[in-house]
Formats: C-alpha cells, sequence, structure tokens
C-alpha cells in the first residue's frame, strides 16, 4: 500500500495512521460529522462511505460514534481496516482527500451519547498522598483499597467536551468550625488529570463481566479532566463520599482512540499483596491481569506552563479490574457508559495528577513560569492535559487534548419573597 498521497501528514504526528481516533466534528450546513483524526485534519467517514458504498454506511451516518460503539468488536476491526485502506490506497485517492477537514479552527461535539458515569481512585500514590494529607499518623490507604477498586457513580450529565468553560461552582464549605459551615464560591478549585474508558457492547442485568471479557466490551480511550472543589467535597464526603464537590463538571476529550491502537502500548501489572479479591482474577487465577496496563504518558499544562507529567503505567488498578468490579453485583453496562481511572499520580512530585497533591494542599505553592504562584485555580487559569503511548513503529500515539478555563461562580438566584 502507499500514502504518497498524504504529502500533508507530518509522519511524527502522534494522529498519523497509527492511531486514527474517532471524533465529531462541525461542518457549515452539514452539522455534525462523524470523522478520524489524521494529523490536522478530519476524515468525513459518512461523506466517503456515501462514495465508496461502504457496508458500514449506516454507523456513519448518524454524526455520532454511538451506532459503531454497539456494533461489537468484530465491526470495530473491520471498520478500522476499511478506513486504513481509504487513507492509503491510490485508487482511493479521488474518493477520500475531497473529504478530508480542516480542523484549525473547527468545533468538535461530544464523541458519543454518555450513558453512566463512574469515577475510580485507583492509583496507589494520589491515595496515599491523600491519606497523609487528610488523616495524618494514620494508614494513608483505606482499609479496602488494596482489596478492590474503589469509585463511585458519577453524573453522566454534566460529562462535556473539550474547550467547554468551567464554571466556579458553590456549595457548603467548612469555615473552621462545623457550625460555621457557610455556602460560597470554591476557593479550592482543582483539575484531576484521568483516562477514561468507553463502553460500546452492553451486558445484561444481573449477570457480571468478567475480567477476560473486558475487549468484548471496551471501545477505547479517551482523556478526563474530572474537576473538583476540594472544599466542598472534604465537607460533604463523610460519611457517603464525593457528590457536588465532583457533579458540577467533567471534562472529556473530542477523541476516542480504540483500543486496538494500543496494542504497542500493553504491559503487566506487578502482583498484588495481597491479591485482589476472586472477581479481579484473570482465567489463569492471576490478580493484576496479564497485558492489562497500558504505558500512557500524561502531561498537565496551567496557562502554558507544564506542571506535571502522570505515568498511567504506575496504576494499582487497571481497566480491566475496575469494568470487573463495576459489574461484579450485576449492574449492567450499556453503549456509552463512562468509567475513568480516578487521578494519575506517580511517585515523584512532577509525576503528581492534581493541585492538591502538587501543592499539598495549599501549603506549597506551584510557581508558574511567568513567576505566578498557585495554590489552587483562580479565575481565568486554563489547564489543558495531553497524552501519548507507544505506537508499533516506534512513534507516539496521541490521545488529544482535554482543556477548560475557569470561569468565576454565578451569582446566587435569591428565594422567592
Amino acid at each position: 500500500m502507499s500514502q504518497e498521497w498524504l504529502d500533508a501528514l507530518d509522519p511524527q504526528s502522534p494522529f498519523g495512521l497509527e492511531a486514527l481516533p474517532f471524533g465529531v466534528v462541525l461542518s457549515e450546513g452539514r452539522g455534525p460529522r462523524l470523522a478520524v483524526r489524521l494529523g490536522e485534519q478530519a476524515l468525513d467517514l459518512a461523506a466517503v462511505s456515501a462514495t465508496t458504498g461502504s457496508p458500514h454506511a449506516n454507523l456513519f451516518d448518524k454524526g455520532t460514534l454511538d451506532p459503531l460503539l454497539a456494533s461489537g468488536r468484530a465491526v470495530w476491526h473491520e471498520v478500522r481496516e476499511e478506513i486504513a485502506e481509504w487513507l492509503t490506497s491510490r485508487r482511493r485517492a479521488a474518493s477520500t482527500r475531497p473529504h478530508l477537514l480542516p480542523l484549525a479552527g473547527r468545533a468538535c461535539a461530544m464523541p458519543f451519547s454518555i450513558a453512566d458515569y463512574v469515577d475510580f481512585y485507583s492509583s496507589e500514590h494520589h491515595a496515599a498522598n491523600l491519606g497523609r494529607l487528610f488523616r495524618p499518623g494514620a494508614d494513608p490507604l483505606p482499609a479496602a483499597w488494596k482489596h478492590l477498586p474503589i469509585g463511585y457513580h458519577g453524573r453522566a450529565g454534566t460529562v462535556v467536551v473539550s474547550g467547554t468553560p468551567v464554571v466556579r461552582p458553590s456549595g457548603v464549605r467548612l469555615a473552621g468550625d462545623p457550625a460555621e459551615a457557610r455556602v460560597g464560591p470554591s476557593e479550592k478549585l482543582d483539575f484531576e488529570a484521568e483516562v477514561g474508558f468507553v463502553v460500546g457492547v452492553p451486558s445484561e442485568l444481573g449477570i457480571p463481566v468478567p475480567i477476560d471479557r473486558f475487549e468484548e466490551h471496551v471501545f477505547g480511550v479517551l482523556l478526563v479532566n474530572d474537576w473538583s472543589a476540594r472544599d466542598i467535597q472534604a465537607f460533604e464526603s463523610v460519611p457517603l463520599g464525593p457528590f457536588l464537590g465532583k457533579s458540577f463538571l467533567t471534562t472529556i476529550s473530542a477523541w476516542v482512540l480504540p483500543l486496538q491502537a494500543l496494542e504497542a502500548a500493553r504491559l503487566d501489572q506487578p502482583p498484588k499483596e495481597p491479591a485482589g479479591s476472586s472477581h479481579l482474577a484473570g482465567h489463569a487465577g492471576h490478580a493484576g491481569h496479564a497485558g492489562s496496563g497500558y504505558a500512557i504518558e500524561l502531561e498537565v499544562r496551567l496557562n502554558g506552563s507544564v506542571l506535571s507529567r502522570p505515568p498511567f503505567e504506575t496504576m494499582y488498578w487497571s481497566a480491566a479490574e475496575q469494568l470487573a468490579h463495576m459489574t461484579s453485583n450485576g449492574a449492567s453496562l450499556r453503549t456509552g457508559d463512562l468509567f475513568a481511572s480516578g487521578t494519575v499520580s506517580g511517585p515523584a512530585h512532577g509525576q503528581y495528577g492534581s493541585l492538591l497533591e502538587l501543592s499539598w494542599n495549599g501549603t506549597q505553592p506551584v510557581e508558574l513560569e511567568d513567576g505566578s504562584t498557585r495554590r489552587f485555580l483562580l479565575d481565568g487559569d486554563e489547564v489543558a492535559m495531553t497524552a501519548t503511548a507507544p505506537a508499533p513503529s516506534g512513534c507516539r500515539l496521541g490521545l488529544g487534548e482535554v482543556t477548560g478555563r475557569v470561569l468565576p461562580a454565578r451569582p446566587t438566584r435569591a428565594a422567592p419573597a
């Protein structure tokens, strides 16, 4: 096969032929268009499939990834091979190249419809840091932490696409003595660098999904910023955990990278001590399922300054274990379910995935390149996260970008007289 006609594509682009992430771009006069990203262009799949007579045309013409997600693993692979053939075959050039849309200045929409959203807490370094901050002198990890992936059910309706503004949330915050709790804008607004996984094939209610069926249900990965109001979260979390401190907004990247693209990024997780619960064992009976980790490297920037580079490969609980656990009670999966890793933090300060850790709960301000400092996010701040993973060729694959700029809190409406 030849790709000579793709002369505009940088061979080092993280969005080359080995990546081909899916997203939805907006096209004047034609609305949302399902596309795959190629460098700084997007291929309009509905337009090409109509020209080529593709057998998968009905999966592309709805302006969303939803139909393809539900189609199953065999079709996911067929579609990826078909798109690669469109892009690399000389005979397809005339029918494909006219439908490459420049991304510069073009908005992206939500790539799929969010069904349910679950957020986990699977980085041992992150969980231990929070334990040291809030439970000094005690075991930094909760009693259940090494037995199962801890998580909470989030709010699907406030998951938004990259670039959506972040309105500073208001809520009940502690002002020293619990009797002095007051309502007001969060003073400890934070980000959380995470990796998310997108469910395609649903499961039957009452039947758990074994860890070995992960790839039968999960379509791909994307980046997640689970914005957090730490002061609201801290006051409300005992005894039931995160609620309004998390539910105001979660941002995802506009591009979903298929799991198939990450084969060269797979790695084994180390054995767990103690071993996880039996439902988290693979087919050979070993927790820490072989090949279930991913060598994904994240980068977090605040107003252009690099704050940290969290390594996903250090995560204690894998996405396969998370999926097995969240269905172990018989909870069903739906097409469009999103579950996130929880904050990705490594062992070093420059690998922490939140300001809570980087500033040690505001006691050690972080200095930016312009000389300013941050304990937590200020109005006007913009957080941008990117991530890459190894490709079979030795290049790096891109997982897109997730950005958001903080806007001031909106006035609380007065109660009617």
